[in-house]
């Protein structure tokens, strides 16, 4: 039996609530996803562009989405007495290129640019992100302490978070699933003791525990807020099955804060053999009402 080689895709899906921006014209084709997407990564000089032997860049674009605004709203969770959410916006892009040992996995740079083109679209109420981590894109051809320069960019960026206002502290539930592959279950506990090697405060990891389940997140004892609609399987090792789950408290929620998170868990996950795309879910376990931003 062949096993698939999933190529280096990312992909990160926005759950919560999008009111609209009143003046914006939804049918005006340049302001759409997959537009604004591009406009917004070429300007930054993220974006490759699709011709043959294109070099610079990181990414190529694959395909971008707004779900519609439901008109009717899901049952509550018994955690927060709130709707469960629905999936806003989404963002599909292959990297361009292996990403070299010096650097980290660019999620940071693809969720910036996410942040961006959605406050374009409107205001969203963020709850839960899911992102798609090809850590098989990572260059660990020299073993695992070819990997040692990538983490160090993501340290010196830690003062970025270091005058954040502390009430943003936020507890967060992180979900690593290798689908098919259960090489993050046996990676958790090193990853776990890795990171905590390393003096930062961006995230501070309580416990990690480790199971099969199906394409859920759990929120709360007793409550499962399901996230739909889920990622097809040929651009992972799906359906998904075995998980790693980090439990800790991010120094806020945005964007920008689960982005590094993402990257540095990668950085983890690779040190310890996982060769395989990851799926990672964040969700927040309080609502103090803030952003993406």
């Amino acid at each position: 039996m062949s096993i698939r080689r999933p190529g280096g895709t990312m992909f990160a899906a926005l759950y919560g609530e999008l009111e609209p921006h009143p003046w914006r014209d939804p049918l005006v084709a340049s302001s759409d996803a997959y537009s604004l997407f591009v406009a917004r990564s070429s300007a930054m000089g993220w974006l490759t562009e699709a011709e043959e032997d294109a070099s610079g860049g990181l990414w190529g674009m694959n395909d971008a989405g707004q779900d519609p605004v439901p008109a009717s709203r899901a049952p509550a969770s018994a955690a927060f007495g709130e709707p469960r959410p629905a999936r806003v916006a989404w963002f599909q892009v292959s990297l361009t290129r292996p990403v070299p040992a010096g650097r980290p996995l660019p999620v940071q740079a693809f969720l910036s640019c996410v942040d961006d083109v959605v406050a374009r679209v409107g205001t969203v109420r963020l709850r839960a992100v899911r992102l798609l981590l090809p850590v098989q894109s990572l260059d660990a051809s020299a073993g695992a302490s070819s990997r040692v320069g990538a983490v160090m960019p993501l340290l010196q960026e830690t003062g970025w978070f270091a005058d954040g206002d502390p009430r943003l502290r936020t507890r967060v539930r992180v979900t690593l699933d290798g689908g098919q592959d259960p090489s993050v279950r046996s990676a958790a506990p090193g990853m776990l003791r890795w990171m905590r090697e390393f003096d930062q405060d961006v995230f501070s990891c309580d416990a990690v525990s480790v199971t099969d389940d199906d394409d859920s997140v759990s929120v709360a004892d007793g409550d499962e807020v399901v996230l739909e609609p889920t990622v097809i399987d040929e651009v992972w090792l799906g359906p998904a099955r075995h998980r790693a789950i980090f439990h800790g408290t991010l120094a806020e929620w945005s964007l920008d804060a689960v982005g590094w998170l993402a990257a540095f868990l990668a950085e983890a996950s690779c040190r310890y053999g996982v060769e395989t795309p990851l799926m990672l879910t964040a969700r927040r376990f309080a609502e103090p009402g803030s952003h993406t931003g």
